[in-house]
Order: structure tokens, then sequence, then C-alpha cells
């Protein structure tokens, strides 16, 4: 499992290309220049990988070599390529056409400016990244590889930006391609857009859903510790505002004790099988107590991916998207659109689940509380209650179309709430959506969007596009551009592409 802490484990490998016909010398600045480049990306502090410079490419067999050296290596989540002088892209096309690791074309040159006092052909012959970018870019279109190209200095503040978030979505998609969800119980019955094809999955995304009975999860309950409970509990009190009657002097403490073992217990059994996500479901819940209301929006805070009521695709969505949105300020968390607020082009949604709203999101300290769930007969769970933070942010969600899957991301504005909700004992967070209310929700439905999504102010629309087009998967943008006519003519746009394909 991808953890920040284990970010220098992994790297990016920079790939430079040149060739023969400049003589040693040449190629020995090229890769110079190479290693200073990949330094200051290194050192810029922007990156979340380490990037390695390779030595220069200039033969099809030490780059057909190179390519399958990075997708054989478990550590190179992809590559990025440069080519400071003029590289003959015949010689690409035979590894290109086997690339089987996320690439990013960095089109960019050693120098930022020109040196108008002594610039001479020395100085042209050597930096021609300006057309030798374009012959590589030409050998990828030809044979439809599919890359990020990013143009501009690589000093550049927005592109070492650029970069990182790319390096972020490589290592979803390497996360990905290891990763293991478990669900406890089957999907919420009778309910379609949380189904899917778990083979489609795995083929396109890389990761198994394995399923578990209850009881799994109840015998790792039972081996949780009286000393390891009260020190999760300890946390909380310290971390958290605990209503008083969770508090130890409480007359509902033991509440708090059994969420605080379904923590433990369920960190425990994912660990214990590698998995990077879970889904519960409130129907499945033999042999538990409670549904687990804060255990899952604490792992989710950890990095694991969630997901109600059984659907394993918003769960492995939101694992991506949190690998996605490693180091960067803001929150990330499992969503549903709940209810509306309607008042015309100023309409909102409110949107929250029964318990299991992450707290990366919230806007001050989150509280611990307890109150009926008021479906699945079971008793009350804990939870964390919180309002969540205003600002830009987006939507987004994963369907399976039988044929093919599809992204859809709606942009939102989150915004305070203009009344208090004293009687809703859940976390939640109100938002505009963009352009407005009547075209996001209905390009939503006509695309098919589930009801549940990965919610995020961290994670950019570049770069879930990304990880969409790593994936070969379709994907619908819903922004403040949007008509319902242009949603319903990329739609039928879309369906064609991709069943000629």
């Amino acid at each position: 499992m991808i953890t920040r802490d284990k970010l220098n484990e992994l790297s990016v490998w920079f790939l430079t290309g040149s060739q023969h016909l400049y003589g040693p010398e040449v190629i020995d600045q090229v890769y110079e220049d190479a290693q200073k480049i990949v330094a200051g990306l290194n050192d810029s502090g922007a990156i979340p990988v380490k990037l390695v410079a390779k030595p220069v490419l200039t033969t099809a067999q030490a780059i057909s070599s190179m390519f399958a050296e990075a997708a054989a290596s478990p550590d190179c989540a992809g590559i990025v390529t440069w080519m400071h002088t003029f590289s003959p892209s015949q010689m690409w096309l035979p590894a290109l056409g086997k690339l089987s690791v996320p690439m990013l074309h960095l089109h960019t040159q050693y120098n930022q400016t020109i040196p108008w006092d002594t610039i001479d052909m020395d100085f042209m012959n050597l930096n021609q990244s300006a057309h030798g970018g374009r012959e590589f870019g030409f050998a990828a279109t030809r044979l439809e590889v599919n890359r990020k190209v990013l143009v501009g200095h690589w000093s550049e503040k927005q592109i070492q930006a650029d970069i990182a978030d790319w390096c972020r979505v490589a290592l979803a998609r390497l996360d990905a391609e290891h990763g293991r969800i478990a669900r406890f119980g089957d999907n919420m019955r009778q309910v379609a857009v949380t189904e899917g094809n778990k083979v489609s999955a795995r083929i396109a995304f890389g990761y198994s859903v394995e399923g578990f009975g209850v009881g799994d999860l109840v015998a790792y309950m039972n081996e949780v510790s009286d000393a390891d409970t009260n020190r999760l509990v300890a946390e909380y009190e310290d971390l958290y505002d605990v209503a008083p009657e969770l508090t130890q002097s409480g007359a509902r403490h033991e509440s708090l004790r059994y969420a605080a073992k379904q923590e433990i217990a369920i960190r425990a059994f994912l660990e214990a099988g590698g998995f990077t996500a879970f889904t519960t479901t409130f129907e499945d819940l033999h042999g538990l107590s409670q549904l687990p209301g804060l255990a899952p929006q604490r792992l989710m805070a950890a990095g694991y991916g969630f997901s109600g009521e059984g659907d394993w695709k918003t769960a492995a969505f939101l694992r991506a998207s949190k690998v996605m949105a490693m180091g960067k300020p803001g929150g990330t968390t499992f969503m549903e659109d709940y209810t509306y607020n309607f008042a015309g082009a100023d309409s909102t949604v409110l949107g929250a689940h029964m318990l299991e709203i992450c707290p990366s999101i919230a806007s001050g300290k989150p509280k611990i509380q307890i109150h009926p769930l008021g479906i699945g007969g079971k008793d009350d769970p804990v939870r964390f209650v919180f309002n969540g933070r205003p600002g830009r942010a987006r939507n987004a969600t994963i369907i399976d179309l039988g044929d093919r899957f599809r992204m859809v991301v709606n942009e939102v504005e989150a915004v305070a709430p203009p009344h208090d909700m004293p009687k809703l004992p859940v976390a939640r967070v109100l938002w505009k959506p963009l352009p407005d209310l009547r075209v996001a929700a209905g390009g939503w439905i006509h695309a098919g969007g589930a009801h549940h999504t990965v919610y995020s102010d961290q994670v950019s629309l570049e770069q879930f596009l990304d990880f969409a087009s790593l994936h070969d998967m379709e994907a619908l943008v819903i922004d403040e551009h949007s008509t319902m006519h242009s949603v319903q003519n990329e739609l039928r746009w879309n369906a064609a592409y991709f069943r000629l394909r």
C-alpha cells in the first residue's frame, strides 16, 4: 500500500533522447543538463517521488531496453521523456509500441531564455527541444500512444506543480494495479449502479474485489484488547470534541469503546490482507451491534478507500483519489448527493451519508456524537459530525456501462450553510453545482452518474482526467461552461468513439 512515508521508495524515470550525430561531447553535455534538471525538480520539494536521471538514449535497442526495464521495475511508477536535441523518432517506435507504464512527455529545454548576444550554431545544435519534441510527438501520435504532454520551462513553479500532479496520478495507477478491495457483506439489495463487472474492473484497473462475511470482521473484533481500546479512546478524546455522554463518565461510553474496537479490527483486517479499500452495508451486520461509522471515517482520513452499501467501484476510486491527493492541502472523501435546496439559479445540494464522510473536508474540529440511524435495526452508531469547508471542489464518479467504464466529474462551489441544522446528526457539506443545478443534475443523470461520488477539493480536474486517460476510460466534465445541449452531444460523440474502437 502506497503511503506518504513510503513515497521515497518509489521513483519516476527521466529519459532523455538524443543521437550520435552530434558526437560524444554533446551527448555528455546533454546528460549533464538532464541531471541538472532532475536535481532541480527533486530539490524543488514539489515532486512527491524521486525523479531518476537515466543515461541518454541514442539507439532503438537502448530505448527498448530502458522501457522494458521500467515496466519490470516494481518501484517505477512511470517515465518522463525529454528530447534535448533532435532524436529521430523512428528509433522510438519499437519501444513506444510496447509502452506499458505511464508516460509524461515534458516539452521543455535546459535554458530558459535565448542568449541573444552569444547564440551560435553550436548552441542551436545542442538545444533543439523545440523541434526534437515535435518529432517525438509524431511517433507517439502515429502509434496512438496514451501519454501526457506538458509544455513550459522546468524551473517554473506551475510546471513543477503539473509534473507533481501527474506523478501522483501515475502513483494512483500503480497502487490500483496491486489494490485489493475488501467487501464486508454484499451490495445494498436491488441497487443497480453500485453493481458492476469485477472481472472488467480487474482488467481495466488491476485491483481485485474480494467478499468476506461479517463474521470474519467479528473474529478480529474479538481479538481487540482492552489496552488497545483504551489507547484509541484516549486518542479520540485528545483530538476531537467528544460528546459528554460518550466520555468515560458518560452513560454511553461503551458505545464509543465499541466504535474504537471496530476501527482497530477493520484496520488490522486490512493490514493483514494488504487491502487498500473496503465497503460495508447496513443490510449485512450479523454479529455487529452497530454499523461502523467512526471507523470508516478515521480510516478514510488515514488514506483507505471506502464506500457504503457495498459500492466497491467508489471505494476503489476513493483510494485512487487519496493517492492522487497525497501531500496536497485539502480533503477527499466518499460522498452522496442527498437532498436539494431549490432556489432558482442559487439552488444547492446537501451532500452527506448515513455516517461515513471523511473528516479531511471538515471546516473545524469534528465532533464525535451518537445518534439513532433510523434504518438497519441496530444500536445507535457513533460518528463524526461536522460541516464541510467552503471553496471550489469537484464530485466525481465511475460507472460500469457494460462495454466500458465512464467517469463523470462535476465542478462545484462548496458554501457555508445559511442555517444551522441542529437535528441533522451527520457530517455534511453544502455546494452549488456548476453551472447550476438544472444542468449539472440533468447532465449527470443523462450520463448515468451514480449517487455515490468522490468529493475532493484536493484532486484537480486535470488529475481526474489524467487518471481516466491512463485507463482508456471515457470522461465527461460538467462545469461552468456546460449546457444540456453540450453534455448530450458529448455523450453521443463519446458513445460513437468508444463503440467504433
